[in-house]
């Protein structure tokens, strides 16, 4: 599939202007072999020279649009000098004029056209056009003036339009960017509505559920046809309670999100295989349990996992030569939680953990319980959490 022509030449500039320096010296040949011979009396050659030399401010019009002026100005010698006003000395002019104006603000671009027309407008005054005798000074100086105020103002006219077409798209971007931010918290709110909405079915069905479960425990010596029959209930109850839940999770869910995975989420089981990968990637790490592990809820156990995993990664990239301890302590009431390391500890340009101390933070204060983080006195890096527990007999008792 071919490259649209104009789409290059946008890309390549200077490539774009060499083509323009090579028309202006075309142009200058085809004026050349059109025109009498005492209108230039130079050979073909000598008129393609002076041309090209005239035409060379041309190609770095762009890139380098001062010198390109200065350069153009140079070339007035040679009227002066040779006598001698090839075509694309004009042209050139003409070109620069258009290129400052359309490129440049407007200060500079006045300037630019000051600087090239008024020691045009003075050359022709001083320099009589031996070619038509009845052409005056004064002829030549008011139609170099306009031809240098025609160019001027084609340029500020299509700096104006390419100023007006790049507001117009930066509207449309920014009017497309709030549509879709509006849509986005559109249907954003509507999530949030059916959430709460299917939050409050949940919650009555769980509730139903608890209310059963306590009167099947009471009845289920004495009347056990009644206990069974609330046992359907609560079965019945409690497929429909799993079946919300995946409502729920399909509201709350982002297209952003990738896929659940089929593999169980990982718990306190998983802390020694975790520690174990770290070893292997270069880390060395001492791992200690102390007191039985409490029967946690699968969240309070994938917490306390989470948190593991993330001090010995954010330790992994940044505490360089140092070996790391990890300490797990289980009581009645509480899990508690303490990953240090000896490295070099926390610089203020690294932002050692920016996000992960944000989601250890939130993970942490769901479940009540305390996050600290710090540097430790002796160098290194030090993740303390605390983790209150409730279990099953407490949350028995106290309904």
């Amino acid at each position: 599939m071919g490259t649209d022509p104009r789409d290059w030449l946008r890309r390549h500039p200077l490539a774009a202007d060499g083509l323009l320096v090579v028309g202006l010296a075309v142009a200058e040949v085809v004026l050349t072999l059109l025109t009498p011979r005492d209108f230039w009396p130079r050979p073909l050659f000598a008129a393609l020279g002076w041309s090209l030399v005239c035409a060379a401010p041309v190609l770095v019009r762009r890139t380098a649009p001062w010198p390109a002026v200065l350069a153009s100005l140079a070339t007035l010698a040679l009227p002066l000098t040779l006598e001698i006003s090839p075509a694309t000395q004009s042209f050139t002019f003409v070109v620069l004029t258009y290129t400052m104006a359309a490129y440049r603000p407007v200060r500079p671009a006045v300037v630019a056209a000051v600087v090239l027309w008024l020691p045009v407008a003075l050359v022709a005054t001083l320099t009589p056009f031996e070619a038509m005798p009845q052409v005056n000074s004064a002829y030549l100086v008011a139609n170099n003036l306009l031809i240098g105020i025609v160019s001027f103002s084609v340029g500020r006219t299509v700096h104006a339009r390419r100023a007006s077409t790049q507001a117009l798209r930066e509207r449309a971007r920014i009017a497309e960017a709030t549509q879709r931010a509006l849509a986005e918290q559109a249907v954003a709110d509507e999530r949030r509505r059916i959430a709460r909405e299917l939050h409050d079915v949940v919650a009555h069905h769980v509730s139903v559920m608890g209310v059963l479960a306590t009167g099947v425990r009471r009845v289920l010596r004495r009347d056990p046809d009644a206990a069974e029959e609330a046992i359907g209930t609560i079965e019945e109850t409690s497929r429909a309670t799993l079946r919300e839940l995946r409502r729920l999770l399909d509201v709350l869910r982002t297209e952003a999100e990738p896929a659940a995975e089929l593999a169980p989420q990982p718990g306190i089981a998983g802390i020694e295989s975790l520690a174990e990968q770290v070893r292997e990637a270069g880390l060395p790490v001492t791992l200690t349990v102390r007191g039985a592990p409490a029967a946690l809820a699968e969240g309070e156990a994938l917490t306390v996992y989470r948190i593991v995993q993330e001090a010995l990664t954010n330790a992994l990239k940044h505490a360089g030569t140092a070996t790391a301890q990890v300490r797990v302590s289980f009581a009645d009431d509480a899990v508690e939680v303490e990953v240090t390391d000896t490295g070099r500890g926390p610089t203020p340009d690294t932002g050692r953990v920016g996000h992960g101390l944000v989601g250890m933070r939130e993970r942490v204060a769901l479940y009540g319980g305390v996050l600290r983080t710090g540097a430790r006195p002796g160098g290194g890096y030090r993740v303390h959490a605390r983790i209150p527990v409730e279990t099953l007999l407490d949350a028995g008792t106290s309904r």
